[in-house]
Order: C-alpha cells, then sequence, then structure tokens
C-alpha cells in the first residue's frame, strides 16, 4: 500500500485522496501542501481498479496441512497476496511498481461476504467455513478457489502423531488407504460436521466406520448409532465385537426390542433397521446421539419418504452415509445424502432443483460443492495396497418369521427322520437357507421370493455391482435357486444372465462363458460349482458371491478361482453368505477351521468322527434359542 509523510508522521491515505492527488489536480494532503506525479521508472497510478478477491488454499509444505484463506488483487496479468483476512485495511494496492484503488465498497464487500460463511478474521479455515466459502464460489466471482479436488486434507491437526493412542480399542489392522479413511472421519467428526463414504464395494467402508466408533474421544453418556438394512444387523454386531470389543452392542431389533430409550443410553453403539427407526421415530427422538451411521445409505435416497424423514429427524453431532452408490439415477439422491450428512448445506430440494439440472452437466456443476465431503475411492485407485483377492464374510441373521420357520422345519426333520437321518435334516435345513422355496412345493412369484432375507442381501450387492457396470458369478448348490437368480438379473435389471449346472452339456459351457465375457454391460452367471467350480476361465467378473456355503471348502475355493486366477488383471471380491445361529454358521466354521489346519485339498465329509460332531453340532443350533 502507498503511504505518505506528514507532518512528520507515516500514513496512509484513502483511494480517493490519492486519485485527488495524481488525476483530480488536488494540492493539498489533509492541509499540507502535497502532489504525487507519476514518474517514469519508478511509481505510477492507474485509474482503474485492481480486482479484489480471496483466495481458497491448501497448506501442504509444513507437517500440519490446512485450509486457509488469503486477500489478494490483481490487475494487468499480475497477483498479489494481501495476507489473512482482516490485516489487510487499505483500499488500494501496489502491484509491482503501479499503484491501483479498489472499486468503492469492495474491501467492505467481501469482508461482509466472508462474515456470511462464518469467517471474521484471518489464518486458517475450519472444514464448515471452507464449505460455505466453496458454496458461495458458485455465485461470486470475488472467490478464487485453488484447492484442487476440494477434498479437505485427512489431517489438519497431527493425527498422524496420534494414531496409535486413537486406534487402542481397535483391533485390526488397516491399509494404508483405510487409514486415510479414518483420518478424514475423524476429522469431520472433530469439526462437527458428516460426510458420505463412499468408497467402491470390496474397500472396507465397515472397518473403517469401526475404527471411527473406537476412538477414545467418544463420550460414554451419548451412544452412536447405526442404522442398516435388515440383512447387515448382524453382520455389523459381529463385526464392531471382532475389532473393537471394547464397546457395547446392542441391537435394538424384532419384537423383543425395549421399548424405553434409557435402555440405550448405556451402550456404546446400538444397531437397528431403517423400519424400526420408523417405528420407534419417538423414542430414537430422545437421545443425542455422538454419530449417526447409516449403512446401505442409498436407502434414503427419495427424500419425500417416511424413512428418510425419521432418519433425518435424528438428533446426531455427525452423520456419515455410508454407499457405494451415492448416485443412482438422480441428482436428487445426492442431495438427499448430503442433506442428512449436512443439513441444509445444498438447501432446500426447491432450490437446489432449481439449480441444479439432472444431467451431465448439473452434475458437474454439483461436484464442486459435493467433493470434500465425500470420500469416494474405486478398488482401481488403491490397487496396490490390496491384496488380489478380497474376502467379505457376511452373517446375516433370519428374521423373526423365518427364524420361527427354520425351528419348525429343524425340529420335524429330527422327528421324522431320527438319529439315523442327520444328514437328511442338515440337507433340509440348509435347503432351507438357501431359499424356503425349495422345500415347498408350491411356486413363488418373484416378489414373494425377493422377500426372503438372504435373497434381500444378494439384490443389494447386486445393485451395487450393476451400478459399476461390473460382471459377477453366483455359486449356489441347487440348480431351482439357480434359475430364481438368473430371473433376477434379467427380469429386475435387465441384464445379461445365464446359468451353468450339471445339465448343461459340456460344449455349451464355455459357449455361455464366452457370451458372458463379450457382453458390454454388467452380467450375471449363476453357477453350479460342482458343475462349473473347475475347469472354466471366466475372468471377465470382478465378484464372486457364494450363495450357501459348501461343507468342502476345497470346492469353494475352486469355484472362486474361476474369478481370481491367472489372465486376472483386477481384485476380485468374494462374497460368502451364511446365516448366524443356523446350520450354516457350523459350515462357515468347519470351512474356516479347515482351512487354517491343513488347507482345503483333502477335506471333506468323510464320516470321520470330526464330521459326525459337526453334523450333531448344526443340528442343534438354533436361530430362535440363546445366543
Amino acid at each position: 500500500m502507498l503511504q505518505l509523510e506528514t507532518g512528520g508522521e507515516i500514513v496512509t491515505p484513502t483511494a480517493d485522496e490519492v486519485y485527488d492527488l495524481v488525476f483530480g489536480g488536488a494540492s493539498e494532503f489533509r492541509g499540507r501542501a502535497c502532489r504525487i506525479a507519476p514518474a517514469d521508472d519508478g511509481l505510477s497510478f492507474s485509474r482503474y481498479p485492481a480486482r479484489l478477491a480471496v483466495t481458497l488454499r491448501y497448506r501442504t509444505e509444513t507437517a500440519d496441512p490446512a485450509l486457509y484463506a488469503l486477500l489478494s488483487a490483481s490487475a494487468g496479468g499480475q497477483t498479489v497476496d494481501l495476507g489473512p483476512v482482516g490485516e489487510h485495511s487499505a483500499d488500494h494496492v501496489l502491484i509491482g511498481s503501479r499503484w491501483f484503488p479498489f472499486a468503492p465498497g469492495a474491501l467492505e464487500d467481501v469482508i461482509a461476504g466472508l462474515s456470511r460463511a462464518g469467517v471474521t478474521a484471518g489464518g486458517d479455515l475450519s472444514l464448515r467455513q471452507y464449505l460455505e466459502l466453496r458454496k458461495l464460489a458458485g455465485t461470486e466471482d470475488w472467490i478464487l478457489d485453488e484447492t484442487g479436488d476440494g477434498r479437505p486434507p485427512p489431517a489438519p491437526v497431527q493425527l498422524e502423531q496420534r494414531t496409535e493412542d486413537a486406534l487402542v480399542s481397535f483391533r485390526g489392522t488397516l491399509y494404508p488407504y483405510q487409514r486415510d479413511g479414518w483420518r478424514w472421519l475423524t476429522y469431520i467428526w472433530q469439526e462437527g460436521l458428516g460426510a458420505i463414504l463412499a468408497d467402491e464395494m470390496g474397500l472396507g467402508k465397515t472397518i473403517q466406520v469401526i475404527a471411527l466408533l473406537a476412538s477414545p474421544e467418544r463420550d460414554a453418556a451419548a451412544p452412536s448409532l447405526i442404522v442398516a438394512p435388515t440383512t447387515l444387523l448382524e453382520n455389523w454386531r459381529r463385526e464392531i465385537d471382532k475389532f473393537a470389543q471394547g464397546l457395547k452392542v446392542v441391537i435394538h431389533q424384532g419384537a423383543v426390542r425395549s421399548g424405553d430409550y434409557r435402555t440405550l443410553l448405556d451402550a456404546d453403539v446400538v444397531v437397528t433397521s431403517y423400519e424400526t427407526v420408523v417405528r420407534d421415530t419417538s423414542m430414537f427422538a430422545m437421545i443425542d446421539w455422538r454419530i449417526v451411521v447409516l449403512d446401505e445409505a442409498q436407502a434414503i435416497k427419495n427424500p419425500d419418504t417416511k424413512r428418510t424423514q425419521a432418519i433425518k429427524a435424528l438428533r446426531r453431532r455427525t452423520g456419515i452415509a455410508v454407499t457405494g452408490t451415492p448416485l443412482e439415477n438422480n441428482i436428487r439422491d445426492l442431495w438427499s445424502l448430503t442433506d442428512f450428512a449436512i443439513p441444509g448445506y445444498l438447501g432446500d430440494l426447491a432450490d437446489f432443483e432449481s439449480s441444479f439440472i439432472n444431467d451431465e452437466a448439473g452434475a458437474a456443476d454439483l461436484e464442486p460443492l459435493v467433493s470434500p465431503v465425500m470420500l469416494r475411492r474405486m478398488v482401481a485407485d488403491v490397487a496396490t495396497d490390496l491384496p488380489q483377492r478380497i474376502t467379505i464374510a457376511q452373517a446375516i441373521a433370519l428374521s423373526d418369521e423365518e427364524a420361527a420357520v427354520y425351528e419348525r422345519v429343524r425340529q420335524e426333520t429330527l422327528e421324522e427322520y431320527g438319529a439315523s437321518g442327520h444328514l437328511v435334516a442338515l440337507g433340509r435345513l440348509r435347503m432351507f437357507c438357501t431359499h424356503p422355496m425349495l422345500i415347498e412345493p408350491t411356486d413363488w412369484s418373484l416378489e414373494q421370493a425377493l422377500g426372503f432375507t438372504k435373497t434381500r442381501r444378494l439384490v443389494e450387492i447386486i445393485d451395487e455391482v450393476f451400478a459399476r457396470r461390473q460382471k459377477m458369478l453366483v455359486f449356489t448348490s441347487y440348480n431351482r435357486m439357480a434359475s430364481l437368480i438368473e430371473r433376477i438379473a434379467r427380469e429386475r435389471y435387465g441384464a445379461f444372465a445365464a446359468s451353468i449346472n450339471g445339465d448343461t452339456p459340456v460344449p455349451d459351457r464355455q459357449k455361455t462363458v464366452d457370451r458372458f465375457t463379450e457382453e458390454t454391460g454388467p452380467g450375471l452367471l449363476a453357477l453350479n460349482p460342482r458343475a462349473a467350480g473347475a475347469g472354466l476361465n471366466i475372468t471377465a467378473a470382478t465378484h464372486v458371491i457364494h450363495y450357501n456355503l459348501e461343507w468342502n471348502p476345497a470346492i469353494e475355493d475352486q469355484a472362486s478361482a474361476r474369478a481370481h486366477r491367472r489372465g486376472q488383471t483386477r481384485p476380485v471380491t468374494v462374497h460368502r453368505l451364511y446365516f448366524a445361529s443356523t446350520v450354516e454358521e457350523v459350515v462357515n466354521e468347519r470351512l474356516e477351521l479347515k482351512r487354517g489346519l491343513s488347507g482345503a485339498a483333502v477335506v471333506g465329509v468323510a464320516g470321520t468322527a470330526d464330521d459326525r460332531a459337526d453334523v450333531a453340532k448344526a443340528l442343534r443350533i438354533s436361530p430362535v434359542g440363546p445366543r
């Protein structure tokens, strides 16, 4: 800025005073004779104002990266930084050796705009302040965003030094990209904001959330809430117990759930379903939740449903929307998820829809606003951190009605066949866990068939895989189930689908695989593990689902190897689905034990004492008994 000496005192003249002295013919400055004239080799003056702006940047050159804002001025293709907000009060600027005024009121307008975003002083920005300024950047030309993709650094304070302490209650190993995700979620929580965790399936969204929940900063008087599809409640309980045993978990679901909110206050984490939140809205409203996590958060993509409204009414410090498909069909999906994570950030729905058109251009306009609060990484992005095969075992709980039917079938079968019919009873229970239609002679409509818990979970996985236009293999021992799966892929998604079983002529099997490989869009093969679990190369698929588990781990591993084999250039995600507290849980335990002891090559049901003990245990376990 320009300074003048008057009466022995150095003062900063206003732009109007300088303008009058240089261009207006004035000969006095504050009562004293004064004249400023342009010099050939020195200071020169411009009649035209410089552009005043606020520049948003990252500071990454130090050990403490952060977001910050600087006042800047530009003219004639040159830009100078004026320092943090609040440190520059003059209404003009020197750029090189040339003096420029600011437009009248420009500095005041910038200060007022910053104040609307909650910024009243210089220095580092909070994430909330940054988001508000980034939002203003879409309509105000005095904000210059130089933060690149807009994603804030995961460690604005030195979280790296606190990593081990912060994970003291966590029992597991995080891949490097998962640690980055955990630090980022911790940042979001510390800022009192919310976020969308939108990593692709197979990257461990669940384990990153559990690491956040296990943080020692948790307040025992403020439980966290996980809302998930009914199919995943038991899996969440088991995963938390596996990786954060210090957390007390309560599943609030079913006919025996408590009606008193105070019974939930002693828990560290409450796990419930979307439907239960709707039914128990008044009860959940009595609690100020520390963190509310929405698994498969696309469940609230429709903002008009009672489910979405009940979820958004939950009082919470932080909301984390977890989904592999943050935008499915309409940019309203993303508005709804963001409105849960940071209520009001994108305005109300009417204003949003008037500002953003549902097309590629609208999505591009929306991206700069959403990207700072959405962590979205694809398998291909972090492939160097990943094993070539990602295995996801998911324990699913039968619904109360399904558990009662399972128990009835178990009792009736044992009574009918007695001690000598254990294998028959075992087979019937395994068929029931695949789908009840396999033990019932009546025909099931597609709508009825989709009501079964495990089939619903299968559809949830297909939703995400097909949304990525990827391909999958689904292994099941039962041809009738394979036909249902094939029908689901065709009728629900309009995707390529085919099946291979023992009735498929051998020459036709490779032809089917070839058609599957040549398909440019998403596709599904429903395969019998004994007929198609060996000899075929199906590397077009990147997801493998074992819909019902086999006693022999060699059969399962050989089946997975159809996609995970030489020639596969991408990581393969293997999903293993089984019902908790049923015969399938015993099968899963047996598979894991045998793999650990001797590998898969020589394991099977050979009639040994161990085999008989496993069968007996499988028939004793019940989903309606004590767990």
